[in-house]
C-alpha cells in the first residue's frame, strides 16, 4: 500500500538511533488478542491510513512487545510495561518526536493501563506513564476497548485525566467486547467500517495543528 510517493518511513520495532534520525511521528501500537507479533490487522490499517494523511512527515512504528494471549491479566500488564518503557525511551532520545499511542481490543487495554493514572482495574497491574510524558504524546487511538463495557469505567476519553482529550476511542455498533452488542463480526470490522479512517483523521489533525 505504501508507494514511492510517500515520504514517510516505517520501521517496526527498530529503536530510534540518534536525534538526527528521529522521526516526526512514532506510532506505538498494541495488537489484539491472538494477533501474531506486530501491530495486527487493525494497527496496520490505522498506520497506513495515518501515513497517507501525514504525507511529508517521517513516521515510524513500534509494535508493543507482549504476548497478546488469553491470559489477560499477565499479558495486558506485560504490554503496559513494554509500552511505557518505549514511550519514555523515544521521549528521551527524540524529544521533538510526536508520539501516537494505539491499541486494538486487549491492546486498547494496554494503552488504558499506561494512561489512566495509578488506579487499579480489577486484577490488571497499571503502569502509568510519568506525568512528564504528557507533552510528548500527541494523540491516542483505541479500537474495541474493553473498558467501555465496564460500568465503573468507560471510554478512555472519560477515564484518563491527562490523555482523555487527546483520545479517540472507537467502538463499532454491536461489538461485544466494548459494548452490550452481540455481533462478534463487528469486532473485526474497524478497517472497513470507516472508524480506522476517522481515527487517523483525528490523530493527523492533532499532529498537524500542533495540539497538546
Amino acid at each position: 500500500m505504501v508507494t514511492a510517493t510517500i515520504l514517510s518511513l516505517s520501521t517496526v520495532n527498530a529503536p530510534v538511533a540518534a536525534s538526527d534520525s528521529c522521526p516526526d511521528v512514532e506510532v506505538v501500537f498494541a495488537r489484539g488478542t491472538g494477533d501474531r507479533a506486530g501491530v495486527g490487522f487493525v494497527g496496520k490499517a490505522f498506520i497506513d491510513s495515518l501515513k497517507w494523511k501525514l504525507l511529508g512527515k517521517r513516521v515510524s512504528t513500534y509494535a508493543v512487545d507482549y504476548p497478546a494471549s488469553w491470559n489477560f491479566s499477565k499479558s495486558t500488564s506485560a504490554g503496559a510495561v513494554d509500552a511505557n518503557k518505549h514511550v519514555q525511551y523515544v521521549a528521551g532520545m527524540c524529544p521533538n518526536t510526536k508520539i501516537v499511542l494505539g491499541g486494538m481490543s486487549q491492546g486498547a487495554g494496554v494503552i488504558d493501563l499506561i494512561t489512566i493514572g495509578n488506579r487499579t482495574i480489577w486484577f490488571f497491574t497499571p503502569a502509568p506513564l510519568p506525568d512528564t510524558m504528557v507533552d510528548h504524546v500527541a494523540a491516542i487511538a483505541v479500537f474495541g476497548n474493553p473498558s467501555r463495557d465496564v460500568p465503573t469505567l468507560g471510554p478512555l476519553t472519560e477515564i484518563s485525566p491527562l490523555y482523555g482529550h487527546k483520545t479517540i476511542d472507537q467502538c463499532a455498533t454491536g461489538d461485544p467486547y466494548c459494548s452490550r452488542g452481540v455481533n462478534f463480526f463487528a469486532h473485526f470490522a474497524y478497517p472497513w467500517n470507516g472508524m480506522v479512517s476517522e481515527a487517523a483523521t483525528f490523530v493527523a489533525g492533532r499532529i498537524l495543528n500542533n495540539e497538546t
